[in-house]
């Protein structure tokens, strides 16, 4: 029997493909478009999730200005619940404070020499921008690039947050420091070659990418949380001792928001997949699932009676290659790849019983498995509003911006 919770879902969805199908319906797909109310939705339900603590936006799920003014504010810092953005590249990070953005922190280390001459060049990006380290050589290469040994930049210490039971390394491959001695030795250097030290980062993969798909991996977020939030106190205690008060202690992820902030050493959060909420984050049991990002395709041929080939659609996602990383057919329900072709580089075919009632140039519309990188397939989204009304913009690709 269907639940109430389900009609519920199957309406709201139901009226979202309506909405958008109507707001574009003079355009030419492939296309890509976002229903800005459950957009701002997620965006509530992020805050909500975080308990106080600000969100900052990790700019890689996003890759869209306008979505950022959208979570942040026309200044690009600071709105509501939200507070900075995490971004992915150095390049971008210059680029998003020459655009207002004030509050800026690398998710990731740089070596790329040319912005970092940029950077050490501009009091306002030493001002705005925080760069990640977590080894002495990447300070070095900044000394390089600027042609100085005194460079007063901001620097975040990246902590390894994976979990650790006897050989097994549970998370992502990241930082080689773990422990707070391993922190405090880095943060005194980085202090004594004449950088500001303001922050350590724990990005927790094992929970906050991992779907709740079995016992076995909710105890293993468990369990990994439990040993962090011992380990992260520590952390902060000893570089704090290093080189004085933090302004940043940075953790989490979309899918562990309440896990992250309930730790009190944890001054803020970071979001970014929520706003758009890919396949990848169906599985959650500590938030529902709002899509509010979609991709349509048309139908040029069909090979049978029960198959439609579409035009497009091999937007295949980052990760290890597996049917977890490839697109997925939602409207009309009931459509399914071919598990021979998938979604293929110029056409990609879809079966099932709702194949055979679709024309040549019917719409398909998809879901991406991830959030941000969509939008290095389209220069444009469309955004639909609850009366249906449509603004475009541009993503940054169509602002003729590729940060890898």
């Amino acid at each position: 029997m269907t639940s109430t919770r389900e009609r519920l879902d199957s309406y709201a969805m139901t009226s979202t493909r309506e909405r958008l199908d109507a707001a574009t319906r003079e355009l030419d797909p492939p296309l890509a478009a976002v229903d800005l109310g459950t957009l701002r939705t997620n965006a509530a339900d992020l805050v909500r999730r975080a308990g106080g603590t600000p969100v900052r936006v990790a700019s890689k799920s996003v890759r869209c200005r306008a979505v950022l003014e959208e979570t942040l504010g026309s200044g690009l810092t600071a709105q509501g619940g939200f507070r900075g953005i995490m971004s992915y590249s150095l390049r971008e990070a210059i680029w998003l404070v020459r655009l207002g953005a004030r509050d800026v922190l690398m998710g990731y280390p740089t070596v790329d020499r040319s912005a970092l001459a940029e950077l050490a060049s501009d009091p306002l990006l030493l001002e705005s921008i925080t760069l990640m380290v977590d080894n002495p050589a990447q300070l070095e290469v900044l000394h390089g690039a600027a042609g100085s040994t005194s460079v007063p930049a901001r620097v975040c210490l990246d902590i390894d947050a994976s979990l650790r039971v006897g050989p097994l390394h549970l998370g992502v491959r990241r930082s080689p420091l773990r422990t707070p001695e391993e922190a405090e030795v880095v943060a005194r250097e980085a202090k004594r070659r004449g950088f500001v030290v303001v922050g350590v980062m724990f990005y927790e993969a094992q929970i906050a990418g991992l779907p709740d798909t079995s016992a076995p991996v909710r105890l293993v977020k468990r369990a990994s949380a439990a040993e962090l939030a011992t380990r992260r106190s520590a952390v902060v205690d000893a570089v704090t001792a290093a080189v004085g008060e933090l302004q940043i202690v940075n953790s989490g992820g979309t899918g562990s928001l309440e896990v992250s902030s309930a730790d009190s050493s944890v001054t803020e959060v970071t979001a970014g997949s929520g706003l758009y909420v890919p396949t990848l984050f169906d599985r959650y049991n500590a938030f529902t699932p709002r899509p509010s990002v979609y991709f349509a395709l048309s139908a040029v041929r069909k090979p049978t009676s029960r198959i439609a080939t579409l035009f497009g659609g091999g937007y295949i996602a980052s990760g290890p290659a597996g049917p977890t990383r490839v697109p997925t057919p939602v409207w009309p329900a009931g459509l399914k790849l071919t598990r021979n072709e998938g979604a293929g580089e110029v056409q990609t075919p879809v079966t099932g019983d709702p194949a055979a009632a679709l024309q040549i140039g019917d719409r398909v519309w998809f879901r991406h498995a991830k959030a941000g990188e969509l939008c290095e397939r389209f220069n444009e989204l469309h955004l639909v509003d609850a009366d249906g009304t449509r603004t475009t913009v541009p993503t940054f690709r169509g602002e003729g911006q590729c940060f890898g």
